[in-house]
């Protein structure tokens, strides 16, 4: 029972921190758009995380299986110790008002824990997330680049409004389905970790990766809750502290994070995107010349970025060893 409880505290906790950090970023951002409707927002962010992990679940298992092995009773604490090392790390720095990675936190995190109670730590399986990790924030903003001057290279679009707020619900929709295929699962991994301890009432391996329609809706309202109590502060951090966003630089910025995460998808590999966001709208803003982008601001995001997976592999590495000689 006790373990059972644990687990499903730490689950809770992850998915609204999950929309505190993740869920934040997204809203904020798009709600920068002029007349934005919130409850469209809102609705276009909760609609793909219940319906897309019900298609693939692929990135949701890299975290269960790909990055140590959790087959039995350690595995299930080393995945334990992980999460609740992510959540410490990303809550130190949400504090400090710095986005940063939760997915990194948690791969980090996973990884160390297993490496300090001696499982098999899959390096193939994190050296692919951090070479992946990395290549993302440089796909997002060479796109966002290539769409800023592209946008810049249209100036009819300034007398049709229509159009710009379709293309802003489209890239948003598209930006939205992205996180549900990838960065998201990280929750649907939690949950059904947390899930099978709680049905099973004992410690065992970690079991299937089961997206129920119950489970997902669970999931979609209360990182919904933990994204609305932070959009102001994270959003403006990341809109109004990186660039003056105008409408055509929220939807590129929307389409090049879609972009970026997509392209992860495909290699099952867990990306943030935060990271892509900001990504984006740093290369959006630098197709108009580099004074547009607020530069010591993206240097103590890099820096955050930076620290955290180091930082998480480090404290569960710690955790891990502490656990083990109990």
């Amino acid at each position: 029972m006790i373990w059972a409880a644990a687990f499903g505290a730490v689950a809770l906790a992850f998915v609204w921190m999950t929309g505190v950090n993740d869920g934040a970023a997204l809203l904020g951002l798009s709600g920068r758009y002029p007349r934005s409707s919130g409850l469209l927002l809102t609705a276009l962010v909760l609609v793909p995380l219940v319906l897309v992990p019900q298609v693939t679940v692929t990135v949701a298992r890299t975290f269960t299986e790909g990055l140590t092995d959790l087959g039995d009773r350690r595995g299930a604490l080393a995945f334990l110790l992980g999460v609740t090392v992510a959540l410490a790390v990303v809550a130190g720095l949400t504090r400090r008002g710095l986005p940063t990675s939760l997915t990194l936190a948690i791969v980090g995190g996973i990884g160390g824990a297993g490496l300090g109670m001696g499982l098999d730590v899959a390096w193939g399986g994190l050296g692919l997330v951090l070479v992946v990790g990395a290549a993302a924030p440089l796909v997002g903003t060479s796109v966002g680049f290539g769409l800023g001057l592209a946008s810049r290279r249209v100036p009819s679009f300034a007398g049709m409004p229509g159009a710009v707020r379709t293309a802003h619900v489209l890239a948003y929709t598209a930006q939205c389905a992205a996180y549900a295929a990838n960065d998201g699962q990280k929750m649907l991994a939690v949950v059904s970790v947390a899930r099978h301890v709680v049905s099973t009432r004992r410690l065992g391996g970690v079991g299937p990766v089961q997206p129920t329609p119950v489970v997902l809706i669970a999931i979609a309202v209360v990182f919904c809750a933990g994204a609305l109590s932070a959009v102001h502060r994270v959003g403006e951090r990341l809109g109004r502290g990186l660039v003056l966003a105008r409408p055509l630089h929220v939807v590129s910025t929307e389409a090049a994070a879609a972009a970026s995460v997509a392209a992860s998808s495909l290699a099952g590999a867990p990306v943030s995107m935060t990271q892509s966001v900001t990504a984006g709208v740093v290369g959006v803003a630098a197709s108009e010349g580099a004074s547009r982008v607020r530069w010591q601001n993206v240097v103590g995001i890099g820096a955050a970025w930076l620290f955290t997976l180091p930082f998480a592999f480090a404290a569960g590495t710690l955790g891990g060893v502490a656990v083990r000689t109990l």
